[in-house]
């Protein structure tokens, strides 16, 4: 790598790859054209960093999410201009939803044609300022690496997310003076980390009181990083008290932790939602009360104090009051609560806290995730196609999971375990259809020795399914594990529960040989539809040291329980027709199906 670079003349093209190498990328995900051509020119001169050619921009950006989530670095994207620009849209959105640090870098027009509607030119700045974190528009080369550098820096600090730099293309053709990125213009955005000491002190008070603790946990702690992680599970462990998680959260806490009590939220676990519910004192750590888990807000957690531990200001109070509200950076404001808790002598009301645990395991006891595979019958159910992926993947030591959007993706979070943080990538607050499996291609490309599998559903795979070509250029050995129910499943599902039945356009009548198309694409495809020969071919994939698509053939009409109708409480909840009811309605006063 070339140094003392800074004050060093040299083209726009050159200082962008510069300023990644500096940056220490080693991965793009890109797509050429007309307006990114010098940028591309420099990239074939150098051997640093890997340029992985997608097929659509879309895909593109949720490699880059994908990479981004399973290693904490920030993903990076290179499109042209015009439509290669619009076609990020998407993931862009996603990203700014989940909190995914990328870099999105975009050509644009030449300076001089700016606003004159030229070929492939588009308001990229205005039509992305809207679903990324920061965008700017580079119209000196002078400002280009320095622009850069800054873009790495507001995508990784306070809450992460996407930003993007538009860079038209005289400005790649013309020298300008290189910036290093410690001389970067980045002390101007230097978000607050460290808790108000008040604050945790408060928060400290109420965890040696409560009676009903519960710490509800999201995405952001995985964010934060393994201090974060670390300093969660000690906190967890020592206090004794249950824990939950958003979806995005999952992994940051042991699904195999003894105080664990599972996903909550609109398909969330019964025990989790009902403690939920009953709390007294509700800790917050870096989720950010989306719709999905919160139900009707009026009846969230009526009774408790609510605690909210959050790196982005804006999220506080906006949609549900709290009484304890910490601004910070997670790892920072749970080592500094955790600290003053031992000092003050680890300690809670633990009567109260040992009878809140056993009315949770009397929850427990409902069994919410309960379901019938008949011995001999010949339909998988898709609950026990998860279960079986599971048993079969759980103790390989680099198991990564993606996901499409729809009822697979609840279910592999209902019926999969993650212990460590980084392993469960999926499209949580924008719910994009389409994300996973260039999600998992990503994460192969970070991970090339792991074991990559993408749970799908037929309907959201086939969004991104041109991606088979990148899979198959670079003989990434990603797997493309599909619950095919010939159904919008999710969609399908509403209708049969809320909108009487009637089956509007969720079902397809013109889905492709799977099996075929992964062999079109010189890879393995393997089709599965009865259970006897389930766990064969599930092996056969996980064994298998190149791509797979594996078209397994499900229940079409299976329904995902538990279920929070939208706009009603925690608990109010439907269960399936295979659990224990009885406990249900005398503790939980659930609606039930």
């Amino acid at each position: 790598m070339e140094t003392n670079m800074s004050r060093q003349q040299m083209t726009g093209a050159k200082m962008i790859v510069q300023a990644l190498k500096d940056q220490g990328v080693d991965t793009v995900f890109g797509y050429p054209g007309g307006a990114v051509l010098p940028i591309y020119d420099e990239i074939f001169l150098q051997n640093d960093i890997r340029h992985y050619l997608v097929r659509h921009e879309q895909g593109a950006v949720h490699m880059a999410e994908g990479y981004a989530r399973s290693t904490g670095k920030p993903g990076v994207v290179l499109v042209t201009s015009g439509p290669g620009a619009t076609n990020a849209v998407t993931g862009l959105t996603d990203a700014l939803m989940d909190s995914i640090p990328i870099v999105v870098l975009t050509g644009q027009v030449p300076t001089f044609m700016i606003g004159n509607d030229a070929f492939q030119e588009a308001d990229t700045v205005g039509i992305t300022r809207p679903c990324t974190k920061h965008n700017w528009l580079v119209k000196d080369t002078n400002d280009l690496s320095g622009v850069i550098h800054q873009a790495f820096h507001v995508a990784k600090h306070g809450r992460p997310g996407p930003v993007l730099v538009d860079i038209p293309k005289d400005v790649q053709f013309a020298n300008g003076t290189y910036t290093a990125p410690e001389d970067a213009p980045t002390k101007h955005y230097q978000p607050k980390t460290k808790g108000d000491a008040d604050r945790i002190e408060e928060l400290v008070e109420l965890i040696e009181a409560a009676e009903r603790p519960i710490f509800y946990t999201g995405g952001g702690v995985i964010n934060s990083g393994d201090a974060a992680t670390a300093a969660l599970r000690e906190f967890v462990d020592g206090t004794g008290f249950p824990i939950t998680s958003t979806l995005m959260g999952l992994g940051a806490y042991p699904a195999n932790g003894k105080h664990w009590l599972g996903m909550l939220g609109m398909h969330g676990l019964y025990e989790a939602n009902l403690a939920m519910h009953g709390c007294d004192l509700m800790i917050n750590v870096g989720a950010r009360f989306d719709d999905r888990i919160t139900g009707r807000l009026q009846d969230f957690s009526p009774n408790s104090k609510k605690v909210h531990i959050d790196i982005d200001p804006s999220s506080i109070n906006k949609v549900i009051h709290v009484d304890v509200p910490i601004i910070g950076d997670v790892s920072e404001v749970l080592a500094e609560a955790l600290a003053l808790w031992k000092a003050r002598g680890s300690k809670t009301n633990a009567p109260k806290l040992s009878d809140w645990w056993h009315q949770i395991n009397d929850w427990k006891k409902v069994n919410c995730l309960a379901y019938t595979q008949a011995e001999g019958a010949k339909t998988i159910k898709p609950q026990h196609a998860l279960v079986r992926l599971e048993e079969l993947t759980k103790d390989h030591p680099k198991r990564y999971i993606t996901t499409e959007v729809g009822q697979h993706q609840m279910w592999a979070a209902q019926y999969l375990g993650f212990n460590e943080p980084n392993r469960w990538m999926t499209s949580g607050g924008l719910g994009t259809m389409g994300y996973g499996f260039p999600a998992s291609i990503g994460v192969q490309v970070a991970h090339p020795d792991a074991l990559v599998i993408n749970v799908a559903g037929e309907a959201s795979w086939l969004m991104n399914m041109q991606e088979l070509g990148t899979v198959s250029q670079y003989r990434l050995p990603v797997k493309q594990f599909i619950l095919n129910n010939e159904r919008l499943g999710m969609v399908r599902q509403w209708q049969e529960l809320l909108h009487g039945e009637r089956y509007s356009h969720s079902w397809s009548e013109s889905l492709p040989d799977f099996v075929k198309l992964a062999e079109a694409f010189g890879m393995k495809g393997i089709m599965v539809s009865d259970p006897a020969d389930l766990d064969d071919a599930l092996m056969e994939m996980i064994n298998y040291d190149g791509p797979v698509v594996f078209d397994c053939l499900v229940e079409k009409h299976e329904n995902c329980f538990p279920m929070i109708p939208s706009g009603e409480p925690h608990n109010s909840m439907l269960l399936g027709e295979n659990v224990d009811t009885s406990t249900a309605i005398k503790e939980g006063g659930a609606v039930l199906v």
